[in-house]
């Protein structure tokens, strides 16, 4: 079993507070987000994003180790993910994850490459966690 940790701060009420989320590589060492880098395009990051990036390089990678079992490796393939964020009721839900991949894969032939796109879209860890059941553990400190 692998465990990977990221934690957020945040202080303050919704709107006007501020947050800050660290990654355990470092990647993200209190990177500033709130509700101007969410749903005002300001300078920092928001969740959304991160699951884009994460959607982006699994599946690219899953995709690599589906080509590998192929025997096969690609030259580049470049994924883009869009994550939707859309108004749900009193709040809101991530509703869409689209990938786009421009991909040079030399001695692939098209129904072979969409065989294996789809294996790796379907398979890839992050794309099974956007329907994952939640668990927390929440632990109120008064201060």
């Amino acid at each position: 079993m692998i465990n990977r940790k990221a934690h957020a701060v945040w202080q303050g009420n919704g709107k006007e507070g501020k947050g800050r989320i660290t990654t355990q590589s470092g990647v993200l060492s209190d990177q500033p987000y709130g509700f101007n880098t969410r749903f005002e395009d300001k300078p920092g990051t928001n969740p959304e994003e991160l699951i884009a990036a994460a959607h982006a390089g699994c599946f690219t990678m899953a995709l690599a180790f589906q080509l590998q079992e192929a025997g096969l490796a690609a030259t580049e393939m470049t994924t883009e993910a869009v994550v939707t964020l859309e108004k749900d009721g009193a709040g809101f839900k991530v509703t869409k994850s689209a990938l786009t991949l421009t991909a040079t894969i030399p001695g692939i032939d098209q129904a072979k490459f969409d065989e294996l796109a789809h294996a790796a879209e379907t398979g890839c860890p992050i794309s099974k966690v956007l329907n994952a059941e939640i668990t927390l553990n929440a632990t109120l400190k008064q201060g």
